[in-house]
């Protein structure tokens, strides 16, 4: 029996917006067909005429930091992705006690997780200079893949890789066929910067020049020409490294690389002074800055775009003070829409956003049942209307903590509703197997409002 039919003007299918109806039993997708075609379902929704159903979104960098410490938790960080229209997070391993550097760890960290998430939610593990044989293990226990930190990550328990290290660590990786994500700062570089200073941004974006991240990438496309390690580069906020990515791909290297939307959204002469919520690592930089990473987007240098959600306790945001500041920020619930705020300003449409941020994610992450609307993939969907606009009041996003750089500002799109796994995300939570948590079926609904908004 079909469970939803959902009806919609646009549907996002093979790179096109078209009528169709879509229809879910048993957490996938069971039907494709014309708007208004015979489906018998016990649910039949129609969704309102602007709104368009896209693959739900998929979020690769996500640091949910639980558990361990109060900065974020699985269930304030999956119920604000489901409000952003996300039904997939891969969770970081290094701002979390323990770290994900053994199974053991990943074991407790699955603990946490469980009972408690409104979407499906995976793990990378951790690479640091002891743990080389743990990574066999790790791999066999199911995390996606691998991270590491050329620079220091600010974590002692999670210290980063010497170039000699990282080789070992690459290796070791394609041995396993993995995949090793990449912090790609240099430590030299950084060492020899000024240390930031008060509350003048220009202080902290010397502290981090664009020179730190060449230096990094070109150490990580070196060593995976030479190792044939899959590599992706996480948070790229220079265009300085750009040149370097397009020629290795040019020349087969297996590298891909990924930005954020505070990358693409603000630039360094737009941050005030104090405002140390904008504090990221590496550095948002200037206008001319941003504009190239728009370019690599559209060119395929650049693969994909996730938030690289980055929460921590208010107070080590409220000194104003950038010498002193966490670097991270907080947008998981606002990523698609920033980015689309900004890629219709650009001329993008909804399947470049889609692409940047559900099917290419949900690949480099190993989920080849998401990202896309076909049958017999996952029914992870979204009610997304694309021209919609509000202001986001960082007190009502469901993050645990209210600070955000997109307080105050105006955004395109809202998320009508996300399914995950078929499920219309709040009805409840289950546990499934192999490190993924989604909502069940068969327990009790919880409070979610979005999806009265279309019949639910």
């Amino acid at each position: 029996m079909i469970q939803y039919v959902l009806r919609a003007d646009r549907v996002l299918v093979d790179g096109h917006l078209v009528p169709a109806s879509v229809g879910i039993s048993g957490g996938h997708i069971a039907f494709l067909g014309d708007l208004d075609a015979d489906c018998p379902a016990v649910h039949d929704v129609r969704l309102p005429g602007p709104v368009a159903l896209l693959p739900a979104f998929v979020d690769t960098h996500v640091h949910v930091n639980d558990p361990g410490t109060d900065w974020e938790g699985f269930a304030t960080a999956t119920t604000a992705a489901a409000a952003g229209g996300i039904a997939t997070i891969v969770d970081m391993p290094l701002d979390s006690d323990p770290v994900t550097t053994s199974a053991a760890a990943l074991r407790v960290k699955e603990a946490a997780a469980e009972g408690n998430c409104a979407v499906s939610v995976g793990f990378w593990g951790g690479v640091v200079p002891d743990n080389l044989d743990q990574l066999a293990a790790l791999a066999q226990a199911g995390v996606r893949g691998f991270k590491c930190f050329l620079a220091d990550s600010g974590n002692p328990n999670f210290p980063h890789l010497t170039p000699e290290q990282f080789r070992a660590a690459m290796v070791r990786i394609a041995e396993l066929g993995s995949l090793l994500l990449v912090h790609a700062e240099s430590p030299a570089v950084l060492d020899a910067s000024p240390r930031p200073v008060g509350g003048g941004y220009r202080s902290f974006l010397a502290s981090r020049p664009d020179a730190a991240e060449e230096d990094a990438v070109g150490l990580v496309v070196d060593t995976a020409r030479e190792t044939g390690t899959r590599v992706h580069i996480v948070h790229v906020s220079s265009g300085r490294v750009l040149p370097l990515l397009a020629a290795a791909k040019a020349d087969g290297v297996a590298v891909t690389a990924e930005t954020c939307p505070h990358y693409l959204t603000f630039g360094a002469e737009e941050v005030p002074d104090g405002g140390t919520e904008f504090a990221a690592c590496p550095p948002i930089r200037d206008g001319v800055n941003r504009e190239l990473l728009w370019a690599a987007l559209a060119d395929g240098t650049l693969d994909l775009v996730v938030s690289d959600h980055s929460p921590c306790d208010p107070q080590y945001k409220a000194s104003g003070d950038f010498g002193s500041a966490f670097g991270g920020v907080s947008s998981l619930q606002l990523g698609p829409r920033a980015v689309w705020t900004q890629a219709v300003a650009r001329g993008f449409g909804i399947a470049e956003l889609s692409r940047w941020m559900s099917e290419r994610p949900a690949a480099l992450a190993g989920y080849p049942d998401r990202g896309r609307i076909a049958v017999g993939l996952r029914a992870d969907l979204c009610a997304f209307d694309p021209d919609a606009e509000d202001t986001v009041r960082a007190s009502e996003l469901r993050h645990r903590h209210p600070v955000s750089p997109y307080d105050g500002v105006r955004l395109r799109g809202s998320v009508l509703q996300t399914w995950v796994g078929g499920v219309p995300a709040g009805l409840g939570q289950s546990t499934s197997k192999a490190g993924i948590y989604a909502p069940g079926p068969d327990n009790p609904r919880s409070h979610w409002p979005l999806s009265k908004a279309i019949g639910l």
